[in-house]
């Protein structure tokens, strides 16, 4: 990587007018020190002003054509950069969510990050838009983590135990290191990376698609590393609160987990989970129901974004 990296951003959009324009001021400061060649904003089919949005900002705007998903959303803009010959000048692309706005010199953090051998996505500090920082890292799915979860809560169960897939402790979040794989809110991939693993996995529409990436990265050599001094505020969380969003992000973790593991443990994985959502369905928890229907009635599942 020469001493000024060449990045592009993509940024996913749908519906995004409220939180667009304010990820694409961030962009000058969190891009300074870096060579950024291009600003692609990959929209699903907007209904509100993100497409007028991203042209007065000067971005490039690639139509996906429909709700298509994050996933599919980032493959639309990085088929772009291959297309128009800014991927074989560029060192590493950067996908954001609209929500972020990206602190001053975090990209070129994130691009120093990078140099090492064998690095392939840099992942920054997440903070949400108190200032807190958000637990953005993760394990890779188990039996045992899924079945702490069920019993005593995500949180909890990465804190306490390290058993869970949130990696919960504060202080793993002030040192560099490696991880397994990290909220996909915001990450650089390096341009070797992406030749090498290909496109993103459309079919989880949203959520999970991200951890199969990293995945998919690690189980090919490719280390993902978090860099606590590059900063990206993330304001997130819908699907805390959104029933139908919170059922997609449930059933993708179980048919990742599916993918890469035998019949056994995968039967295992899912009567765990389902075991958390009937506990929290009990205590009232909607987001909960709703996950438990789409576990037990594959019917009622989300196979299309609306």
């Amino acid at each position: 990587m020469p001493e000024t990296p060449r990045i592009a951003v993509v940024i996913v959009t749908y519906n995004s007018a409220p939180v667009l324009a304010g990820c694409l001021e961030s962009l000058p400061a969190g891009a300074r020190s870096t060579g950024l060649v291009r600003v692609v904003v990959a929209d699903n089919a907007s209904r509100d002003e993100s497409v007028a949005i991203a042209e007065r900002a000067g971005a490039t705007v690639v139509q996906v054509g429909r709700n298509a998903g994050y996933a599919a959303a980032i493959n639309a803009g990085i088929a772009f950069l291959d297309r128009s010959g800014d991927l074989d000048r560029l060192d590493a692309v950067a996908v954001l969510n609209p929500d972020c706005r990206v602190r001053e010199g975090a990209l070129a953090r994130l691009a120093d990050a990078l140099r090492a051998p064998r690095r392939g996505i840099a992942v920054p500090r997440l903070v949400t838009p108190e200032g807190h920082t958000y637990p953005s890292l993760r394990r890779a799915p188990t039996v045992l983590g899924a079945l702490a979860e069920a019993l005593v809560g995500g949180r909890l169960a990465g804190r306490m135990w390290r058993l869970g897939e949130v990696i919960a402790d504060p202080r793993r979040y002030e040192t560099a290191g490696r991880a397994e794989w990290a909220t996909g809110a915001a990450m650089l991939v390096s341009v070797p990376a992406i030749r090498e693993l290909g496109p993103w996995d459309e079919s989880f529409l949203l959520y999970s698609e991200e951890t199969e990436f990293a995945l998919r990265a690690g189980d090919r050599g490719w280390i993902l590393w978090y860099e606590p001094e590059a900063v990206i505020e993330h304001i997130g969380g819908e699907a805390n609160v959104n029933p139908v969003l919170a059922a997609l992000l449930t059933t993708n973790r179980v048919r990742l987990f599916r993918r890469r593991r035998g019949p056994l443990a995968s039967s295992a994985f899912f009567m765990a989970v389902v075991l958390g959502e009937a506990v929290r369905t009990l205590v009232g928890r909607r987001t909960a129901r709703a996950s438990l229907v789409a576990l037990l009635r594959p019917s009622r599942r989300l196979r299309a974004l609306p």
